[in-house]
């Protein structure tokens, strides 16, 4: 019985970490001490933080909470590192450094290999500004996606693909990625993930197209119900 309750906590919490209540989530695993209920956690509280840009030190000490040697560690380590200094949240200094030895050792699990490439990608795309050495990493993960059957990880990686393809002079190539990276979301009931990509295809869409307008809609009724800072930022710029 205990082993069963264990499990359905968890289930549980996954199922609100996706739907993007994150508080109530932690709150089911306050009490779990396994190695699973813990990375879980940990999960849980940094993407809170990613996405509402509050509560870096409960996520951080939540990391903290984990075996430094263990593979989500270094993971989740490296992420919050990217996400302070993507958003220029009291980076630390070593931060680019932290995150890219982590990126670069989960990269060698093959575990972890897809996501891990993904992060490194976006890492150099978005702090050190180095789209060509981005690319590669894109596509490495773009091919594990492919090859595990990873739709959520296919989506990430459309997503940060789609707007150089646009700019490359592909528009029609470009929204459609947009689109696939979208509706793969919404498959999977990603509640914060499918906002975030509604704004991104809502930003390359002429003002006066009705799908930009139910897509801003949709996406503000999300950001302001769980909170979603940086879409709710990302929607005001597009409205002023």
């Amino acid at each position: 019985m205990m082993d069963n309750d264990a499990y359905t906590t968890l289930d549980a919490a996954r199922r609100l970490r996706v739907l993007g209540d994150w508080d109530h989530a932690a709150a089911l695993l306050a009490e779990q001490e396994s190695t699973e209920a813990l990375e879980l956690k940990a999960e849980i509280l940094y993407e809170r933080f990613l996405f509402r840009a509050d509560g870096v030190e409960a996520a951080a000490d939540a990391i903290a909470a984990l075996d430094p040697r263990s593979l989500q560690a270094r993971l989740l380590t490296a992420r919050l590192a990217y996400t302070r200094l993507l958003f220029q949240l009291d980076p630390l200094p070593e931060d680019y450094e932290t995150a890219e030895a982590g990126y670069r050792f989960a990269s060698a699990d093959p575990g972890t290999h897809g996501w891990a490439e993904f992060h490194w990608g976006a890492l150099l795309d978005n702090v050190r500004e180095d789209s060509v050495a981005a690319k590669a990493h894109y596509a490495r993960a773009l091919q594990a996606s492919h090859r595990e059957g990873d739709l959520i990880l296919e989506s990430i990686v459309l997503r940060h693909l789609a707007w150089r393809v646009i700019d490359d002079g592909d528009r029609e190539e470009g929204l459609r990625m947009l689109r696939r990276s979208l509706h793969l979301r919404a498959a999977a009931g990603m509640r914060p993930q499918i906002a975030a990509a509604q704004l991104l295809l809502a930003s390359e869409l002429p003002e006066d197209d009705p799908e930009r307008a139910t897509l801003v809609e949709a996406a503000r009724n999300a950001a302001d119900e769980l909170g979603l800072s940086w879409v709710r930022s990302g929607l005001e710029k597009l409205a002023a």
